[in-house]
């Protein structure tokens, strides 16, 4: 899925005198992130075993971690002075699984964000945040909307405050991402395999 947008009107910084005669920088405004059309989808191949009768669905997280993380900041300190124009900040948002066990999946939350301005490259985070979760007792179409909708739904904070700690300690305001809509992300994901899996046949 890729997100794209232009975040709020980012003010020039003002200065204003201290009493002691110094000069201190207003912080610009946090930039606004907000969803787009996703690519093409990747399918995602999940197994489990059939529910037992009578049991209840259940989800527990057995681990969650970082698995790879890199923030580039090519134009510093030019890039942390003052701007007459907001960044154009894109963000790429992925989503992939895979079983480890019969019950586990590793579900992997993937968030790529570059901020521009006419062109010219202002910051570039990749994140890559990933967790183990048990799945037990859920029907095999149930199952995998639970594990690409509701899984990612709980990584996502976490990803979120990583993204947002790492461009301030660059320099710049915190990127706070707007919430994402996985249940969406996951309808559109299932439309475009659809299409390409009705295009193959066409082609055939």
């Amino acid at each position: 899925m890729v997100k794209t947008a232009k975040p709020a009107p980012r003010r020039p910084a003002a200065k204003t005198s201290g009493g002691n005669g110094s000069s201190k920088t207003e912080a610009p405004a946090t930039p606004a992130v907000t969803a787009a059309a996703p690519r093409a989808a990747q399918a995602v191949n999940i197994q489990a075993p059939p529910p037992q009768p009578g049991s209840q669905p259940t989800m527990r997280i057995l681990a969650q971690y970082l698995k790879d993380f890199s923030f580039e900041n090519p134009n510093a300190p030019k890039s942390l002075a003052p701007q007459s124009k907001a960044p154009d900040i894109n963000v790429a948002v992925n989503v992939n699984a895979r079983n480890l066990a019969p019950t586990d999946f590793e579900v992997e939350l993937h968030l790529d964000a570059k901020a521009t301005v006419e062109g010219k490259a202002i910051f570039a985070a990749e994140l890559l945040y990933a967790g183990v979760f048990r799945l037990e007792n859920f029907q095999q179409n149930i199952l995998h909307a639970a594990v690409l909708i509701e899984c990612p739904r709980m990584l996502f904070p976490f990803a979120r405050q990583i993204l947002a700690e790492a461009t301030r300690n660059g320099g710049f305001p915190p990127l706070m991402l707007d919430p994402i809509d996985f249940a969406q992300m996951y309808q559109k994901r299932m439309q475009a395999q659809q299409q390409q899996q009705a295009a193959a046949v066409a082609k055939a």
